[in-house]
């Protein structure tokens, strides 16, 4: 596999895929703001029939989902058109599909919301579900219907690349990093894997490939602890500090968790000692994520597959090469933001030279909103002065206002009947995901408890996710460590026992008051309605109430 060169000038930038002529008008969220919700008016494709459904069994196309870390809501230029740096592969791919203006993650942090995506249940039904330790055991057990799980029933070849910070190995053992891991993502529905196990701001700092880290030398074994300071072949940050080296370092922590060891010239969360060979570059990751993928691709790409990559961009810490560095004028969140789009149209490069884009269905989305100041001092607030990678929303990953779980979500297969072009403002949630491919691919849904794996919360909004129709969910659940809810036009946040105002810079949206908004009028949630309208709270809440206390049958007749 090549990789094709980063060129700064957006016209000289690779972008894949016909360009469609189009005009530039603005759409709003309700707002008259015409700076953000930019819609590419593409003329749509031609259908014989608009109102039927697009199947995957008749066809069986590719699947890509491209998950991605940290996104704000107001990051692409087809979301924002005084976005300053330019995202032309992801524009492009708006212009070939449907973009959503009211896509949902479930959870304003990441591994809850990768829970629900995969499950297709709200993760706040079941417990440790928060932000995973890099030594957490696997979150999702291995009898649970997955999304993956679903599409290999359905004759598709599954595989992950990137991120999945969902947990490894049993609950009594943890993550056994020197022996086999399992239960992990062969266990759930993956026919490959090869993952980062966390965050890469924690440890351990390796690849895991199917049930191994990779290049693990056996001879020296990866100790891990979050508990305490570890003694071996590396140092961390205090020891930095007392050798007087801080000067070395190529990030500085600005809280007290990214203080461990130092891996790359980078502290990390957690102590890690061993595993030299089977370190990841920071620098490389991208690269290597991308060759893995082209691998996948390669050895599957005579069958139906379905392929999850989950890149690292924009998660702290945010290390570029000299392809990027310095290139967005934001600093190094913005040169992450290059890199990230740079990478969509290598993906699609990797799909045209294998000769499959054209029967590939390509779904990005991100796993919650976004955030400047997250561990490190990078200058992220300084270098976006102001600039809010949120759009016209409040808040930020961490937040119950809408900027932590709105996410931008566009889905794209031209010649697969998918409107080109469109912008949908449907209800939407990747919990949906779940229902929608088993619908799709005419599959039957179990029905059952919780604890028996089955899917509790997903619908089926495959006409939505594909264009043919226009609605969506009536309402959607937003978990922040504190439940929300959206109805239709109308948000309500309950009133929250827990006291943080902001978290890394972000406001929460705890307190101890209603806060309610109508989100058609108000998008940025500014204005508090609870007190001129307790009929519409009341309803709300008694709503939130009953999903709270239905599983199934929720699902079977949503509210």
């Amino acid at each position: 596999m090549q990789l094709l060169p980063y060129t700064k000038s957006f016209n000289q930038q690779l972008i894949f895929g016909s360009l469609l002529s189009v005009s530039i008008f603005s759409a709003g969220c309700g707002n008259n703001d015409d700076s953000f919700a930019v819609t590419p008016k593409a003329k749509l494709i031609s259908l014989a029939n608009p109102e039927k459904s697009i199947s995957l069994v008749e066809n069986k196309p590719n699947i890509v989902l491209i998950l991605v870390d940290d996104l704000g809501y107001g990051e692409l230029g087809s979301y924002n058109s005084k976005q300053n740096i330019p995202t032309p592969n992801l524009d492009t791919l708006a212009e070939e599909g449907v973009r959503f203006t009211d896509a949902y993650a479930t959870a304003a942090t990441c591994t809850a919301s990768r829970f629900s995506l995969l499950t297709g249940t709200y993760a706040w039904r079941q417990a440790g579900t928060n932000v995973a330790s890099g030594e957490a055991s696997a979150i999702i057990q291995p009898h649970t219907t997955t999304l993956p799980s679903l599409l290999k029933k359905a004759g598709y070849t599954t595989g992950i690349v990137g991120k999945w910070h969902l947990g490894l190995g049993t609950k009594e053992e943890g993550p056994q990093w020197n022996g086999f891991l399992s239960p992990g993502p062969l266990e759930v529905g993956f026919d490959y894997a090869y993952i980062m196990p966390s965050t890469n701001d924690r440890v351990p700092t390796v690849y895991v490939e199917n049930h191994q880290v990779a290049n693990l030398d056996a001879n020296d074994p990866i100790t891990i602890s979050y508990k305490s300071r570890l003694r071996g072949d590396t140092l961390d940050y205090q020891d930095y500090i007392e050798q007087g080296k801080t000067n070395q370092l190529r990030q500085l922590p600005s809280d007290s968790g990214h203080k461990g060891t130092v891996i790359n010239g980078v502290p990390r969360i957690g102590y890690m000692t061993g595993g030299n060979s089977a370190r990841w570059s920071d620098d490389t990751m991208t690269d290597n994520f991308l060759q893995k993928s082209n691998d996948f691709i390669q050895n599957n790409k005579s069958k139906p597959f379905f392929l999850g990559f989950s890149s690292q961009d924009v998660h702290v810490p945010r290390l570029v090469d000299e392809r990027f560095a310095g290139k967005s004028g934001y600093g190094a969140r913005g040169d992450s933001l290059l890199r990230l789009d740079w990478t969509v149209g290598q993906i699609k490069q990797i799909l045209a030279d294998h000769k499959v884009l054209d029967n590939t269905i390509i779904i990005f989305t991100s796993d919650n909103g976004s955030v400047l100041d997250d561990g490190y001092t990078d200058q992220a607030v300084s270098f976006y002065g102001g600039k809010n990678p949120t759009g016209p929303l409040r808040g930020g990953k961490y937040s119950q206002f809408e900027a932590g779980t709105r996410i931008p979500l566009i889905i794209s297969w031209p010649k697969g009947g998918i409107p080109q072009g469109k912008v949908s403002h449907a209800i939407v949630s990747q919990v949906d995901f779940v229902a929608s491919i088993a619908a799709a691919t005419k599959q039957t849904l179990p029905v059952g408890s919780l604890t028996s794996g089955v899917p509790q919360d997903s619908i089926n909004l495959w006409d939505a996710f594909t264009g043919i129709k226009n609605t969506g969910r009536s309402s959607v659940v937003l978990d922040a460590q504190g439940l929300a809810i959206r109805q239709n036009n109308w948000k309500l946040i309950p009133p929250s026992s827990n006291k943080r105002s902001f978290v890394a810079g972000v406001e929460t949206g705890y307190s101890n008051q209603n806060k309610l908004y109508n989100l058609d009028e108000d998008p940025g949630e500014q204005t508090n309605l609870a007190e001129k309208n307790e009929l519409r709270l009341k309803e709300l809440d008694n709503l939130l109430s009953t999903i709270q206390e239905n599983t199934s049958d929720y699902r079977k007749k949503p509210l």
